[in-house]
Formats: C-alpha cells, sequence, structure tokens
C-alpha cells in the first residue's frame, strides 16, 4: 500500500475502534506497516480516535532510536514499535483502552470460548502483568511484546490491551471482537453458569469462522459506517 493509503486505513480503524467502545480522551492509538517496512504509520497525540483524519497520521521510523522522542508521538508508542521488531508477520498495532476488556485485565478470570467471538482467540490471550505503569521504556514494551507472543490480543494488567493483526482489517476485527467477546462473557456470566465451547470445537470452528475471504467486505462495512474523513484542514 502507499502511505495515503495505510493513512487512510489508520484514520478509518481509529474511528472504528473508538465506536466499539475505545475512546478515553485522546489517548489509544493505531497504527500499520507495509510487510517488513521500517517505516510505520500512527496516530498523532493530541486527538481523539474519533477525531482521526489521515492528515492525523504520522511517520515512525524503527531505526532511528531518537523518533519517539520527537513531537506528536504517544508516549506509549514503544508498545508499537517492539510489537512490530518482535513480529514481523504484524501489520497492525492497536492499543487502547476498551471498558469491557481493562476491567477483564484487572481480575484473574480467564477470557471463556463462550461465543464464535471468543473463537477468534483459540491460541488465548497473552497477559502483561508488570504494574499499572505506562508503558514508555524500549524494555517496557519489549516485555509487552513477549506477554503478547505470537497472539492476536494482550491484556495489560489494570490498564487496557494491545492487538496486533496481520493488517488494518485483523488488527480491527480482533479490538473489537474482544470487546465483544468480553461483553458477552459478563452477560451470560449474570445470567447463569457459563457453559464454555471446548478447546478442540473452538480450534475447528476459527478456520471457517474467520476467513481472509471475509475481511474485505467486512471492512467496506466499516468504511460505511464511519463515513467520510471529515476535518482534515486546520489541523
Amino acid at each position: 500500500m502507499t502511505p495515503a493509503e495505510l493513512r487512510e486505513q489508520v484514520a478509518i480503524a481509529s474511528r472504528v475502534v473508538a465506536l466499539e467502545g475505545y475512546v478515553d480522551l485522546t489517548l489509544g492509538h493505531v497504527s500499520a506497516r507495509n510487510p517488513g517496512d521500517r517505516t510505520v504509520w500512527i496516530k498523532r497525540k493530541g486527538l481523539a480516535l474519533d477525531e482521526v483524519t489521515p492528515d492525523d497520521v504520522i511517520p515512525l521510523d524503527l531505526d532511528d532510536p531518537e523518533e519517539l522522542s520527537r513531537p506528536g508521538h504517544h508516549l506509549e508508542a514503544v508498545m508499537h514499535t517492539e510489537v512490530y521488531r518482535a513480529r514481523p508477520d504484524v501489520g497492525s498495532v492497536i492499543h487502547g483502552h476498551p471498558l469491557h476488556g481493562t476491567a477483564l485485565g484487572a481480575t484473574d478470570t480467564p477470557l471463556q470460548y463462550l461465543t464464535h467471538d471468543a473463537v477468534l482467540f483459540a491460541d488465548g490471550i497473552g497477559l502483561y502483568d508488570e504494574g499499572p505503569a505506562l508503558v514508555t521504556t524500549a524494555a517496557q514494551g519489549r516485555s509487552v511484546a513477549a506477554a503478547l507472543g505470537g497472539r492476536r490480543a494482550a491484556l495489560l494488567r489494570n490498564h487496557g490491551v494491545v492487538i496486533a493483526g496481520e493488517d488494518v482489517r485483523w488488527a480491527v476485527l480482533a479490538a473489537v471482537t474482544l470487546e465483544r467477546a468480553i461483553r458477552l462473557q459478563a452477560l451470560v456470566s449474570s445470567l447463569g453458569t457459563p457453559r464454555p465451547i471446548s478447546q478442540r470445537a473452538a480450534e475447528e470452528l476459527f478456520p471457517k469462522k474467520y476467513q481472509e475471504g471475509f475481511m474485505s467486505e467486512y471492512w467496506a462495512a466499516w468504511a460505511r459506517r464511519v463515513g467520510p474523513l471529515d476535518g482534515a484542514e486546520g489541523r
């Protein structure tokens, strides 16, 4: 993809996750890169997820040690850089503080396979459990990446979530589906005794439920829901 296309995808993704509960003042960030590229395109600091336009998506050079200290970058952008360094397969990273995901991360309760949503995480979700402090150093970022491992999502204890996807579409799917799965788990638990899907059944269902062939139509639906990316002028 061209830089302009990536910037537009990051802007759409930011607004989609905002609609799904990720808005928290001006906090939270989405990024993307082409496979193997050392330049990442990331939401700049200072505006909410539901305000992002392509003009608000800025470059981040993985090979420049001084880049994160330059104006415009979020304090916790190091989560993105360290996940990309650890995961050549990752084309997009999302960090945010969604209500239900953050709540689950403040407990010892695991995500259960209660619905098709949870099946997206049939390989589990990671847990970063090194305290609630902001993740601002390379060492902390590497610890977050280690907690994520090869999975799509990790909970940051008492903090929020970090999501990784093959590209922006898959990262958005993981972000919104994780929040929905946790919300449904809370609802199920309030109604009675949960009856989870078995690990084997979850693994068998995953490739049928979550196919690359579905992703373009999902992305098109999200883009229609977001609508025109107005408001670029004057930023």
